[in-house]
């Protein structure tokens, strides 16, 4: 028996909104009150001293991210924009050299270069996993290229082997973008530990957080220490000079809060229990969604841990017989927060056209930001992935299967759409 669907006027399969992300608890609250009480609530201080590297949350945090890294140094930041952004400088990137990353990810992944007056160069994604595309990175590197910055998409890691093979080749450095992969694994080594350096993200939408910050991991001691001036005004620790401001960089206030630290810590502890949550909610969906005829389901490759920031799948309109607007649309009237094609590529921004940064005018590269560049991308963007964030603690199974019937419901009655995408208008 058909059910009428919600777009049209039916019932919807779901009238409550998923459960509220992040999960605060009372250690988060308590880690505050305890920071709070304390009077302590930054620490950090411009000049030398035992504060230079952040009060006693913050030098936990960081203490507590390498060790279960195993590796030697994390650098915190109030974002992993701001890590990004030192990770560029710290990796000896100059003004009008180029860095290579995919247009298919958060703005700042290529901003930063921008921010160290550098040159982003776009690289097509792989069609399955959405990540950079190995292939096509070797058909861009220039005299100009000095990092490449893959990004662990959506929560699975980019092929690091064929990419670290290539910098070694060309002699350059790389940056693991890691802001939708804490704790994400690439054949049995944690994302972030297999290039020069990673960075992490805790927005609130991550999924750990602290509220605003970023964490740069690094076994290199010289980029764990420009990105140390970087953070903290480009000041130097000079003993003879104990009150003086010695300026060795150019550096920024990108320092994290001790409160930000201190809830950071906490959801840190809880990081691979939320993960293993996701995973579970995600291959409910992947077994109950893979029958679909239409709906591709990206596989887990052996070796590997997905740690589903976000629950993407490709969308085969031609199959499925519903346009992909409608059909998401659909979703969102029965309740199911779902959208389509993930983020524009990032070369269509105006900041690549109209409003290039000035320093443009000097720089005599081969870096291309027209339509066209990037197929896969743009494929993908405008005809081919549907998603949601929902697949995350402390969403349940039953949670799950209100995304299921959604999607079966507007599947099983689809021939109600006819007459096209005006319905619902």
């Amino acid at each position: 028996m058909s059910k009428k669907l919600a777009l049209l006027g039916g019932k919807k399969v779901r009238t409550s909104p998923f459960p509220r992300h992040p999960i605060i608890g009372k250690e988060e609250k308590n880690a505050v009150k305890e920071v709070l009480d304390s009077g302590n609530l930054s620490t950090f201080i411009a000049s030398p001293g035992q504060y230079f590297l952040g009060g006693k949350k913050i030098k936990e945090f960081e203490s507590l991210f390498a060790a279960y890294h195993k590796i030697k140094y994390a650098v915190s930041f109030n974002s992993a924009t701001a890590a990004l952004h030192a990770a560029v400088v710290a990796c000896g990137v100059k003004p009008l050299e180029e860095v290579l990353t995919t247009p298919f990810t958060f703005t700042s992944t290529a901003t930063c270069a921008l921010m160290a007056n550098a040159v982003p160069v776009f690289i097509d994604v792989e069609p399955d996993n959405f990540n950079i595309d190995p292939e096509k990175i070797e058909e861009h590197i220039s005299p100009l290229t000095r990092a490449i910055i893959p990004v662990h998409l959506f929560g699975y890691p980019a092929d690091m082997d064929k990419i670290m093979e290539i910098a070694k080749r060309h002699n350059l450095k790389v940056i693991e973008d890691c802001a939708q992969a804490p704790g994400a694994v690439y054949k049995k080594k944690l994302v972030g530990t297999i290039g020069d350096c990673g960075i992490f993200s805790f927005t609130e939408n991550k999924n750990i957080t602290s509220g605003e910050g970023g964490m740069l991991i690094t076994n290199n001691e010289e980029i764990a220490e420009i990105a140390r001036l970087v953070r903290n005004h480009g000041e130097a620790i000079v003993a003879a000079q104990p009150r003086s401001y010695r300026s060795t960089i150019l550096g920024w206030n990108y320092r994290m809060t001790e409160v930000d630290a201190a809830i950071g810590i906490e959801q840190f502890k809880k990081m691979d229990y939320f993960n293993n949550q996701r995973i579970k909610l995600a291959n409910y969906l992947a077994k109950k969604l893979s029958k679909i005829d239409g709906l591709k389901i990206p596989g887990v490759d052996a070796g590997m841990k997905h740690v589903y920031y976000i629950f993407a799948c490709k969308y085969d309109e031609k199959k499925i017989k519903i346009p992909r607007s409608l059909f998401v649309k659909a979703l969102n009237v029965e309740g199911i927060p779902f959208s389509a094609g993930y983020i524009r590529p990032l070369y269509f921004s105006p900041i690549y056209h109209e409003n290039k940064p000035f320093f443009y005018q000097y720089y005599h590269g081969k870096a291309s930001y027209e339509p066209g560049i990037c197929p896969v991308a743009e494929k993908l963007y405008e005809k081919e992935l549907v998603l949601t964030a929902m697949a995350r603690p402390p969403a349940t199974i039953k949670d799950m299967s209100n995304i299921v019937s959604a999607i079966y419901k507007i599947l099983d009655n689809k021939n109600e759409f006819e007459g096209g995408e005006n319905h619902g208008k």
